[in-house]
């Protein structure tokens, strides 16, 4: 895939070092799908060969009132997948890109800047370096009313962030998680009035980068902090693969599907 190819995501270099991926889907509120995932996939690895870019900043367009809204499924999407050979329908947890977001020798930031829904989330809290969100934005792990498990590995990272109690209630009840609320969880960094969003995350991303930032230095900091947990990512995506297809077969997830087509409440049959 090339760069000038891309349909789902805006990818910017700048020559002060910093790079910018935006979730660019307005028409869906930047819903992700399998193609979105592969082309941040591939923006990362022209970061990696790229000496000049030393920071990434992820973030949603603006005009589609939201970070981003979560997975984005069709028949239409999974015909045109057949367009991407290197796309595996089987990995739903993102285990490809979650290792090479663990594995990104650069920081990452996170700039929320609205609702940020499932893999929106997931994504970010194994992937960011540092999490900055706006007041107005919120978080959901809608994962439960769906019938399904997180991803990204979240099956380990939101018990070691938050513990095991709180992390069970977060996905047990599909919690939404306002930004104070997250703030106060520890999920992100920092909170901020919507229109300083943005500059603040362009401040902090310059302090990470020559001359302010000794970004070796800060580079060997995050491959030395990952390296013990990357085979425990690795073990936890296997499992919430397996776990995720199994989900996908029951009455429960074809039941919270309908449901969410009809705009109503699934009821839930255990099965």
């Amino acid at each position: 895939m090339k760069i000038e190819d891309f349909e789902d995501i805006k990818y910017k270099k700048e020559e002060n070092g910093i790079c910018t991926i935006t979730f660019s889907r307005p028409e869906r509120r930047n819903a992700v799908t399998y193609v979105s995932f592969l082309e941040i996939y591939h923006a990362l690895e022209d970061m990696e060969k790229d000496k000049k870019a030393h920071v990434l900043i992820l973030t949603g367009d603006p005009k589609g009132n939201a970070f981003t809204s979560g997975g984005y499924f069709t028949k239409d999407m999974f015909d045109k997948l057949k367009e991407y050979p290197d796309i595996d329908l089987m990995d739903i947890a993102q285990k490809k890109l979650c290792l090479k977001l663990w594995d990104f020798p650069k920081p990452v930031i996170a700039a929320i800047n609205g609702l940020a829904i499932g893999g929106g989330i997931t994504s970010l809290l194994v992937g960011a370096d540092l999490i900055y969100m706006s007041e107005d934005a919120w978080l959901g792990f809608y994962f439960v009313k769906r019938g399904i498990i997180p991803e990204f590995a979240n099956s380990f990272i939101l018990p070691f962030l938050l513990g095991f109690q709180k992390a069970k209630e977060i996905c047990f009840f599909g919690n939404k998680i306002t930004a104070q609320e997250a703030l106060k969880l520890g999920l992100v960094n920092a909170v901020l009035p919507p229109e300083k969003l943005i500059p603040f995350a362009r401040e902090q991303a310059l302090r990470l980068i020559p001359p302010q930032g000794p970004s070796i230095a800060i580079k060997l900091m995050k491959k030395t902090i990952h390296a013990y947990f990357r085979d425990i990512l690795s073990d936890t995506l296997d499992r919430e693969n397996k776990a995720l297809r199994k989900c996908f077969t029951t009455h429960d997830f074809r039941e919270s599907m309908k449901a969410l087509k009809e705009k109503r409440e699934p009821v839930f049959m255990g099965k």
